[in-house]
Parts: structure tokens; sequence; C-alpha cells
């Protein structure tokens, strides 16, 4: 192929035929030959009369000229021009392509695809072996070898992971074969880099394909100086760069979104940028990650854990500790190991509780007034956590002598007890290793923790059950009892070190850490985490987005101590027996690298210019020219009047008018409505309601194709005035107040499509309040749109409807709202319970319509990221809420594509041994 710039020619002798230009120019010009002009005298007679009709003497220059490119577009056409010509890489023997496949290059992973794939289609023209992997996926067994159609045919599979390739020199190793080999880099430099790539030139030839595209990784926030700080790193360092960092969390209502944004400016010639946000603690204990806005990739993503989370405490003692020396206040050792991980709130009872804080310490508190005692005892039973430390008041006391007090998790004996002198004991007693159902199981005892003074805990059948940390001779040290949702926990020593040298002590506190009083700033150790196993709760992909990590398996403390992503560790949310640790794609110290290739390397760049044949333009071009040209010459030779003038103008437009847009359109809406599953919505005139019906069908259609065989597409739009209705089995009609009311075309089209078995579901979206509807503006224009329907007779969906069992076994369907008034057509008069059937033999078509309010398509609506967008109830028990209304979403679209099958007989026992009878 001969190229002239961007241009090339597949048969570029054809453009000598251009060298004939000048001689046709010449040829046109002479023929026909210009008149010999004679002087007649009779020529005067005729002057002053005019020609019905004019002729030339000579073409016209413009004509010529139009003439002139007509032929060339014709020769440059059959020449085969191309435009951005690719020159297929010449090449023998195996081929290994390897892709780095990490979270850097996910956000370009389609380019990276379509690089392999231009790729492989070279190697096919050479008949060559191919081998495609990733390097963070890389095959157990030998180098796959196969044609390259079918490791095109493997594209879709290939996927970037979350982490850095490990010990890919050894995969090459494990091969004697020789082989060229394509290197997709994304562009970040990772160990062994350098060993790998020594290996591959060992066998071959190595190309390496990588782009300048900057990438930015998040680091782990942290709590400093009352405020959270961010901090990125970028590779390469470049000009200054800004970019945003959102806070995402749960709402008040249990609904995720962007709680806080703030922006991140990376300085010219700068690594690393940092930020702080400064957020109220109700806030920042709701903040579940960090999010770099427009950056799609598990590096712009960082995980939150209790390491962030600050728990709110309320410390109250006995006696002011402004009277006293401040090593011997109650609440100094606590102020000083709650402080780094805590915010200490202070304040008289009332209005702690007011605050509702997560822990109310009592440090030596005995009396405590009714108006106290009864919001302690509300506040506990509602979830909150009460830790009281013993001290001479309190054993001076009758506090739960005779009966078991409420805030405290045991009864205390009168006697033996030792306050302000020496036990009877002796000796001060050791602590006792920590029991396996213990909260401080696994902590270490040091040696030097001793207790000389202590309040005792009355013998009760329970006692054993309560005790959670206990002397080396037995006696309670730390007991607890849950109240309702909340726990209340006594520490039977003094909270300083009047009584023991327990607050002197790192143990003291790592005990307040296991308690939940206050968060561990900093990642355990292996040591510490040695020999546990901790639950995956939410993982990581490459592309930033968290799935359900529930059904994987455990992984090992050891393993989760390293904290390096890979295979065996998934970046994610793990759970422990008392906390939760986050494993994050970028660490705290991480540094990112752009990957540096020897000279000796050609590195290409990823883009790819797409060839484009040029010729059907050309001739097409040369067609309209000439078609211009008949035009041109008839306007010249003086024929072009009268009626040949109209014809030749119609002739004209048709030949040049573009096809009619609408009926393309139309083909277009065919084809997409036809060539798969589509589930449509009516188009109501509401922009803004005709996104919530599309998104909603967005997140069924994705939920459909998730749990069921169904694969639908993206849903569409309908014009019921337009649009042909019987491409979809299932309507959508979401009920405005203002739409207008459908022509008669459109009923006529309405009815056919009910008729014929389709579907529509109406909601009015108003929680159906008035039943039926009726009493709200939207239930008032259903009515109205429904008068002219042929709607059947209607009843509200029986408990033994198929809609109840076609694919979940449902007796709610609720969608944004829970209303159980949802209407579908009335099953027969002869459809009795008979004896001994679980269901009743209904009518054997589908419902044609589906009639309610509750507003299902909020409850199904994901956006482009398949996100939520609307918010279900509060907490769990809406999150609960949406999944009903998805699996009736689910068994609406079953039982259209179905009908009554799930009423065949062959399914009931089935049925009955689900439903437990």
């Amino acid at each position: 192929m001969w190229t002239l710039g961007p241009i090339g020619f597949a048969a570029p002798w054809l453009l000598l035929g251009l060298l004939a230009l000048p001689i046709l120019w010449i040829l046109l010009r002479a023929v026909p030959p210009a008149p010999i002009r004679r002087r007649f005298p009779g020529v005067a007679l005729l002057l002053g009369l005019t020609d019905d009709e004019n002729q030339t003497d000579r073409t016209p220059w413009w004509l010529l000229l139009l003439r002139m490119l007509a032929v060339a577009a014709l020769i440059v056409g059959f020449a085969g021009p191309v435009l951005n010509p690719q020159n297929a890489r010449d090449g023998a023997g195996n081929l290994v392509i390897v892709m780095d496949g990490t979270w850097a290059g996910a956000q370009s992973w389609q380019a990276r695809i379509d690089r392999v794939d231009t790729l492989l289609s070279e190697a096919a023209a050479n008949n060559r072996r191919v081998a495609v992997t990733t390097l963070t996926d890389l095959h157990p067994n030998e180098i796959p070898f196969a044609s390259a159609l079918e490791w095109q045919n493997r594209l879709p599979n290939l996927k970037p992971e979350p982490w850095q390739p490990v010990d890919a020199d050894l995969w090459v190793a494990q091969s004697d074969e020789q082989f060229e080999t394509y290197w997709i880099s994304d562009g970040i430099d990772f160990a062994g880099r350098e060993d790998l790539l020594a290996e591959l030139e060992t066998r071959g030839k190595v190309t390496v394909f990588q782009t300048p595209r900057q990438s930015v990784g998040l680091r782990p926030a942290r709590f400093e100086d009352g405020q959270v700080m961010v901090s990125a790193t970028r590779t390469p360092v470049g000009s200054q760069f800004v970019t945003t960092v959102a806070a995402i969390g749960l709402d008040p209502a249990g609904v995720e979104r962007q709680l806080a944004t703030v922006p991140l400016a990376f300085a010219a010639g700068e690594a690393v940028a940092e930020t702080a946000m400064v957020l109220p603690p109700e806030l920042r204990n709701r903040i579940t990650r960090f999010e770099l806005s427009g950056t799609r990739s598990a590096g712009a993503v960082s995980l939150t854990d209790d390491a962030l989370k600050r728990r709110e405490v309320a410390l109250i003692a006995g006696r002011d500790a402004r009277e006293e020396l401040e090593l011997l206040s109650p609440l100094y050792y606590l102020r000083e190991a709650l402080e780094p991980t805590a915010d200490i709130i202070d304040g008289a009872l009332e209005d702690i509780l007011l605050a509702n804080p997560d822990v109310i310490v009592l440090a030596d508190v005995a009396i405590l007034t009714d108006i106290e005692q009864g919001g302690l005892e509300d506040w506990v039973e509602n979830g909150g956590m009460l830790l009281r430390f013993a001290g001479p008041r309190l054993a001076a006391s009758d506090l739960g002598r005779n009966s078991e007090d409420p805030l405290l998790p045991v009864r205390l004996r009168s006697g033996g007890r030792s306050v302000g002198g020496a036990m009877s004991w002796g000796e001060p007693k050791t602590l006792a290793p920590f029991d396996e159902d213990s909260p401080f199981f696994g902590l270490p005892v040091p040696n030097d923790v001793s207790i000389s003074s202590q309040v005792m805990a009355q013998p009760d059948p329970t006692l054993a059950d309560r005790v959670i940390a206990q002397l080396a001779d037995g006696t309670p040290l730390v007991t607890r009892k849950a109240a309702g949702e909340g726990q209340v926990v006594l520490v039977h020593v003094t909270a300083n070190a009047e009584w023991s040298t327990l607050p002197l002590s790192g143990l003291f506190v790592q005990m307040l850490e296991r308690l939940a009083v206050s968060t561990r700033p900093i990642t355990p150790d292996a040591a510490e985490l040695e020999g546990t196993t901790w639950l995956p709760n939410r993982v990581l992909d490459a592309y930033g987005r968290l799935d359900d990590g529930s059904a994987l398996p455990g992984v090992a403390g050891e393993v989760l101590a390293e904290g390096i992503p890979g295979p065996d560790l998934l970046p994610g949310l793990y759970s422990g027996a008392d906390r939760q640790l986050a494993i994050n794609v970028i660490g705290k110290d991480t540094m990112l690298n752009v990957a540096q290739w020897p000279a000796r390397i050609a590195v290409e760049g990823m883009n790819i210019a797409r060839e484009t044949a040029l010729k059907g333009w050309l001739l097409a071009a040369a067609i309209a020219l000439l078609l211009v040209d008949v035009i041109a010459s008839l306007a010249v030779g003086g024929r072009l009047r009268g009626p040949r003038a109209d014809v030749a103008a119609a002739f004209f437009l048709l030949m040049l008018a573009a096809p009619d847009a609408q009926a393309q359109d139309s083909d277009d809406f065919a084809l997409r409505a036809t060539s798969d599953v589509v589930l449509a919505h009516v188009l109501t005139g509401d922009p803004q309601m005709d996104e919530v019906a599309e998104a909603g069908l967005r997140g069924l259609s994705e939920t459909l194709f998730r749990r069921t065989s169904i694969e639908p597409t993206a849903p569409l739009g309908v014009d019921l005035e337009a649009d042909e209705l019987a491409f979809f089995p299932f309507l959508y009609w979401p009920i405005t107040a203002d739409q207008p009311l459908p022509s008669r075309a459109a009923y006529g089209k309405l009815n056919r499509y009910l008729r014929s078995g389709g579907m529509i579901m109406f909601d009015t979206r108003d929680a159906d309040t008035a039943r039926f509807g009726s009493g709200s503006p939207e239930g008032r224009k259903l009515q109205a749109i429904a008068r002219s329907l042929d709607v059947p007779a209607l009843e509200p969906i029986p408990s033994d409807h198929v809609l109840t069992r076609t694919f979940y076994l449902l007796q709610d369907f609720p969608g944004r709202y829970a209303s159980r008034d949802v209407w579908v057509e009335a099953a027969p008069p002869d459809a009795t319970q008979a004896e001994g059937m679980p269901f009743r033999n209904l009518n054997d078509g589908v419902t044609p319509v589906i009639i309610g309010g509750n507003d299902w398509a909020r409850a199904w609506a994901v956006d482009g990221s398949g996100r939520r967008m609307f918010p279900v109830g509060r907490g769990m028990a809406g999150e609960r809420q949406r999944e009903i209304a998805l699996r009736f979403g689910v068994n609406v679209i079953m039982h259209v594509l179905t009908g009554n099958y799930k009423s065949d007989q062959v399914h009931v026992p089935d049925l009955l041994d689900r439903l437990g009878q």
C-alpha cells in the first residue's frame, strides 16, 4: 500500500490516470470546435430579435472543471484510498501478549483490549500462534498458546485486578519455548518488573505499549489534630493538577451518598498532595470510604475502618477532679488513654444523655438521682454502653447489695472488700490469662500488673457467665451483662492507680479498645493477629466498585497483617471478633513511579487510528458531480425551461436527498426493540419522570441479568403516538397529573397491545393512600386514561395469584412505598378453591394490567454506575423493602414471559416444600 500522509491507496497505479486530466481538458475545450466568423450583410435585418433557445459556442470553464473533478473522483476512488492506513506488523513464530492488568489500567481498559484486538488481527494475518494473559491473573500451567481468532473470542473474559503482579518471571521461566512479546503496560512500576523483562528478552524481542496517562492513588485517611487528613500520590509528576475528594457514607436514613467534598491540589512538580477535612464527629463516623472524583479505579478509593471512626465517650467522676492532684484524679488515666482515639464529652449527666454518646463512663459514681437513673437505664436499653469503675464511694454504698441494680452487672458483697488499707490477701494479686469467650482473649497479661483492693461480686448462679476478666485466684475483676440492646460493664477496681497498677499499663488501653470504648489508631501486627480469622464484608474490584464479600472464605490474621492485596487478600473491609480492618490498594506510604524502559526496548503508544475506506465516498461524490453536470449542461444549452426544469429539479433532489431520517430512526428503534429482551416505559412528557422511569427499568434489567436467565438490554422510552408497541412484552407507565391523554390512534394501539398479550404496569406513585389512587391527582388522571382502554375486571392480587410465585415466593409487593393494594385482572368466577389444592386454577393468560401506587421505579432505580438513586425506608428495614421490590419486579417480568407456567400442578410439591407445609 502506497501512502500519502494519512491516506493510503490499495491500487496506487490507477492514480496515473490523473495525468490524463490535462489532455481531457484540452479535448473538452476543442470539441465541439468553435464556429468560423463570417460577416453577412443580411444580419442587420435580425438585429433586435431573440431566440427561444440559445446554445453556447464553447463549454464554460466551470462546467469543464466540474467534469474534471468528477473524473478525478472516479480515478482516485477506484485507486482504493484508505484514511489512516495501518501497516500490519511483520513477524513469525509464537507471540505472547502480556497485560499488566492492574487497577492503574482499569479506567482505560477498553482501549487496552482494542489494542490487543488489533495485535491479534495482525497475528492472524501472519498465521501466528498467540498467548494472551494478564500478569495479575497468570495461567497456572504452561503458556496457553492458541490461534489468534480463538483469543479474540476470549478477550471479553479478560479483566483487570486490584493488585500488582507478583512472581510473573517465574511463570515465564516454566516454559522453554521461544516467542516474541508484546507488553501492554499500565505505566506503573512494580516489584519484579525488571526480572520479568530480562526473562522475556531471553525468549525473543519485546515491544512495549504504554501511554503517558496520569495515574492517581488515594492514600488511607488519618485523624490528626481534630481533622481528617487525606493525601494522594500521582505519576507522572507534571504541572499543577486539581481534583476533588469525596467522603461517601450513609445518611441517617441508611442511604449511601456524598457526605462532604474537598479539593485536592497537586503543586507543579510534586508527586504528593494533602488536604484536610473538618467534619463533625457524627458525620465523620458515618464515612465508609473516600473517592477521587472522575477517576474509575481501585486506587482512587480509600476504605475506612475503625481507625478513623472516633467514638463519643462521656466521662463522669464521683468526685470533682479539680480538687485533687492531677495524677490522683479518677479520670486522668482514662483521658490519657481515650483522647488519641475518642471524642471526650464532659458535663452533667442529664445534658450528656441528650447528646446520646456511644459510651458513658462512671468513675466511682454511686448515687444517682431518680431522673438520672431512669434516663441512664433508657439510654442503655436503646443500645448505649455503660462502663463503671469501682472506688471508695461505690464500696461504701449499699448499691447492689440486697438486689441486682439495673446499672450494675452483678450484685456486690457487703464484706470481703478492702478500702484504703491492705487486703487480707497478704500480697497484691495478679491477673489470670483471659478465657477464650472473653473480649480480652489474646491480650498478653503483664507481670507487673497487680491488684491491691477491689469490690467483690456476690456469688450467684449467673456470675460465671458475666465474668470477662478475673484475678489469678478466680476473683472477678471485670464483669458484664446485656441490658436490652446495650450493655453494662463494671471494672472492680478504680480508674486511677489507687487500687491497682492496671491504669499504668498498656493493657489498660488495650482493654478499653476491646470493649469498643475507643478505636484502634493503627493496624495490628502479625503477632496480634496470629491465629485469628477475618471475614470479608465488602471487597473492591479494579474499577473501584464495592461488592458483597460474605460468600468469600475467611482470611488468616497473618495474611491480613501483611496488608498486601493479592488473589488471597482482596482489597476490602474485613471483620474480626471486635473490630474491622480495611485493606486498600494504596498504602499510607505508597509512592507511584512511572515504569521506565531501557533504550533497547521499543515503546509505542496505545492509540489506534482506525482505517476508514474512502472509496465509497469518492465514488458517491463522482456520481453527484455527474448529476450536477447533467443539470448544468441542460441549463447552459437552454433546454432547462418550463416543465423540463421542474422534472430536472425533482430528479436532482430525489437523487441527492438523504434517506428519510424518521424512517431511519424507526428502523433503528425496531432493531433495538427486537434484537433482545427490552423493558420499556411510556414517555409522559415530564423529562424528570421519564429519567426516573428509565433508571428504574435499568435497575430491574440489571437484577434480571444477575439473577435469572433473562438478559435484557438497556430500556427504551416509548412514544405512544409514534412508536410501535408490539415489540415490547412489558410497559411501565408512571402516571403524572399533567400528562396529556393519548390520541384515538394511540388508544387503538394500546387496546391492540393489551388484547395481544402485552402487559402495562400503571404506577400512580402516590402510595395508594386513597385506595386505587382515586383521591390523588395522579389517580384521577389514571381513571381518565383508563376510560378508553379495554381493561378487564380487576381485583387486589390474591394470595394464590401466579405473581406470588413465578420466581420468588412473595406476599408483599412494595416499591418505594409499601402499600399492599396492587390490582390485577380478576380471576374467573369458576376459579374456586378445590379441596386438597393449595392454589386455584386461575386464568391461563397474563394479566394485561397491574395497577398500584408504590413507586416501583424509584425503588429499582440505579444510575449509570449501578448505585441506588433514591432512599427506601430507613436502615436495614428499608434495604429489605428494596429487595422485596426487586423480587416483585423479577416476578412480574417472569410472569410476562412465561404466563401461568408456575400454576401447573407439577410445581405444587416443590412450592409446598418451600412454604413448609
